[in-house]
């Protein structure tokens, strides 16, 4: 579900202390029922085990697909334009202690490389020739007194053509990318024990 922009930015996380450049482009929220206040670790394990963008509904994984094909045609994903390249990674704006925290782990399913993993909250960045973007998420007290995932996406687009890109791509976020990750994540919450125990597709039984 869409949230006001405020429902990121009037949270105290952490990230905002080195994030003042970018911009909030999208809040989202993931249901989570029953979830307490220690069980955001449960929750992004639950999603590195929903399987990323080639498990989801064929419309989004159109969307996916045509975006990697334009950008290997393109240019657009070339090492030059990455973190560590083009842009420098968030990780060099770390204070100490979040320097010192877990990074946390990697998905070779999604292109997000992480920054920082904690208690609550989490980020993860991706660059290339179109933007420098943030996923952070963090683990709230919802309205109805269990914890839910929140979702805010921080951009900061390379130049016009940046803009114009946010600007073109955000009807597929909203109408069909978002809502089908809302529906993967919301049911690998609900399946995270079976998602424990099970072997991940391809591994030997």
């Amino acid at each position: 579900m869409s949230l006001p922009k405020t429902a990121y930015t009037s949270h105290p996380w952490r990230i905002h202390e080195f994030t003042s450049d970018f911009s909030v482009e999208d809040v989202w929220s993931f249901r989570t029922p029953g979830a307490g206040p220690d069980d955001f670790p449960n929750m992004l394990a639950a999603t590195r085990a929903a399987g990323g963008p080639v498990r989801l509904p064929r419309p989004a994984r159109f969307l996916f697909a045509l975006r990697w094909k334009l950008g290997a045609l393109l240019g657009w994903d070339k090492p030059s334009a990455g973190v560590g390249e083009r842009v420098a990674s968030l990780r060099d704006r770390l204070p100490g202690d979040l320097r010192d925290a877990p990074r946390g782990a990697d998905n070779e399913r999604m292109p997000l490389k992480a920054v920082y993993e904690l208690d609550r909250e989490a980020a993860r960045e991706l660059a290339n020739k179109t933007v420098h973007t943030v996923m952070h998420l963090g683990w709230v007290n919802g309205d109805n007194g269990d914890y839910e995932l929140r979702m805010a996406v921080l951009v900061k687009p390379n130049g016009w053509f940046g803009r114009l890109y946010m600007a073109a791509i955000a009807p597929f976020r909203h109408l069909i990318v978002y809502p089908a990750l809302t529906r993967q994540w919301e049911r690998a919450w609900r399946d995270r024990d079976r998602a424990t125990t099970e072997p991940e597709e391809g591994s030997s039984r």
